[in-house]
């Protein structure tokens, strides 16, 4: 989930990334006191050939980052479009079926689709099902190795029953379709974000470059004020490094981080929205919620 607790996304930074940064901070002292305090500090590097190498690498990084940001801004766009299109159907469910024997049809599609939301988020996560969806789909009797999947199909299916038995004509079944027909979409485009891998070779390249950089830099620079020598030898490729890591924790968006996709509350917010459709339409909703497993 996304956090708004700054100091809990920070130390989930630091904790992800502190390893790296003390094996620089350790490799980049070590060079610049090679440099500084044995015989190869005769050696001096043109300082254009270090702002060529960090150009490069600032290159790299920034479409790194870029790249990494677009998969994550997708993600959130992609459930944005689930929560509009969840309102949409129960909504579309709600005002087509006709206002005679109807009433469970509705609660059936409301409560699935919420079911939906959370058994999504759940799968997309690699998490085991929540209490409330796993008591849905044991008292449904549903198993498939897709769940979010096969209650899509399950939408579809009582589609069908309710076209023939409530009189539903094909323009309206039509329109309740195309909306199935987003989400289904919608549900693809979260599958391939999450099983698509962001190339590990060009996070292997950038980190060479940086630490070629880090071997470089020491011997750029003058000699004259040792102290200032290795802290700059330290922090710039400490900042570029964590530059990397923050586009690498940014590149999966449905991993149950701090930083991914807040779907857990996104969920609950279609839920909730749900709820207040259909309220009107089923009044033992308020009366009995724990017929919809609402804690």
């Amino acid at each position: 989930m996304l956090v708004k607790n700054n100091h809990k996304a920070i130390f989930f930074f630091l904790k992800h990334i502190w390893i790296d940064i003390l094996l620089i901070i350790i490799y980049a002292s070590i060079i610049t006191t090679i440099d500084l305090f044995t015989y190869l500090q005769m050696i001096t590097i043109p300082l254009s050939v270090t702002t060529v190498t960090g150009t490069i690498v600032a290159l790299l990084l920034a479409f790194r980052t870029a790249q990494s940001y677009d998969r994550w801004w997708e993600a959130r766009k992609v459930w944005g479009e689930i929560v509009n299109d969840s309102r949409t159907l129960i909504r579309q469910v709600k005002q087509f079926l006709p206002d005679q024997g109807s009433d469970d049809s509705i609660s059936d599609f409301a409560h699935r689709q919420i079911i939906w939301c959370h058994a999504l988020s759940e799968s997309l996560r690699k998490q085991p099902f929540s209490s409330k969806v796993q008591s849905y789909l044991d008292s449904k009797n549903i198993k498939a190795n897709n769940i979010p999947s096969k209650l899509l199909s399950k939408h579809s299916e009582h589609l069908k029953q309710a076209s023939k038995s409530l009189g539903l004509d094909s323009i309206k079944q039509t329109q309740i379709d195309s909306t199935l027909s987003r989400l289904t979409d919608s549900m693809g485009k979260c599958e391939r974000i999450k099983n698509t891998v962001f190339p590990r070779s060009y996070s292997s390249l950038i980190h060479v470059l940086i630490y070629v950089l880090a071997s470089l830099l020491p011997f750029g620079l003058e000699d004259i004020f040792p102290f200032t020598e290795i802290a700059i030898a330290i922090i710039i490729p400490v900042i570029l490094l964590a530059v990397e890591e923050t586009a690498i924790i940014m590149q999966d968006p449905f991993e149950n981080k701090p930083t991914d996709i807040p779907m857990t509350a996104l969920s609950n917010t279609i839920e909730n929205n749900i709820m207040e459709i259909i309220t009107d339409q089923k009044t033992e909703v308020t009366a009995n919620p724990n017929r919809f497993y609402i804690n």
